[in-house]
């Protein structure tokens, strides 16, 4: 699955969802525009429009987005690696452990990991109603956004510093200011 079937698939599923189609496409476009430049993989984008697509109230079994939709991408026989991004992203090892998922999420394929920590860096840096943002205020959002005894904030929390750290990391492989992507203008991510 190329990045254009990848976006269609993501708008088939999650376009009636507000802010969390805007978050999708602000990170789809963002993906895009770094594979076009040849600095993330075609992997990388593809899942970039596919990460939340598990939000789908049609896909949501678990209620644990990563693993419902890797689940419904293997069912399709996406290629590994996409599957396994879409399932590890963002800290999601940390959150199954709090859900009980553990398990269930070690059954999914391993993704790449350089991918993971770019999936996991556009991921973090667009907000849930698709603007820029940065990783750190990406992470602070969500730990104010959910109550300390939710899952995600528990998650998060024990996740943000390596969150933080493989975020630096992928910026500074895939040769990005440190200001990125606050530095680039909105522009690119409209239609």
């Amino acid at each position: 699955m190329q990045s254009h079937e990848a976006s269609e698939l993501a708008a088939h599923h999650l376009a009636d969802m507000g802010s969390r189609w805007a978050h999708v496409q602000a990170v789809g476009r963002l993906a895009d525009a770094l594979a076009t430049e040849g600095r993330v993989s075609s992997d990388v984008a593809t899942a970039a429009w596919l990460h939340d697509v598990g939000y789908a109230p049609e896909l949501a079994h678990t209620g644990f987005h990563p693993l419902d939709g890797a689940r419904f991408l293997q069912g399709l026989s996406v290629h590994a690696n996409v599957v396994g991004l879409v399932a590890h992203h963002t800290g999601a090892a940390y959150e199954a452990e709090e859900r009980g998922f553990s398990g269930a999420l070690a059954a999914l394929p391993t993704p790449t990991p350089t991918d993971l920590e770019e999936l996991n860096l556009l991921d973090l840096v667009i907000g849930p109603d698709g603007s820029l943002t940065s990783p750190w205020a990406r992470l602070c959002e969500v730990l104010e956004r959910y109550p300390a005894d939710d899952p995600v904030h528990r998650a998060v929390a024990v996740s943000r510093p390596a969150l933080l750290v493989g975020a630096a990391r992928a910026r500074r492989r895939l040769h990005l200011p440190d200001e990125w992507p606050l530095s680039v203008t909105e522009g690119m991510l409209e239609a």
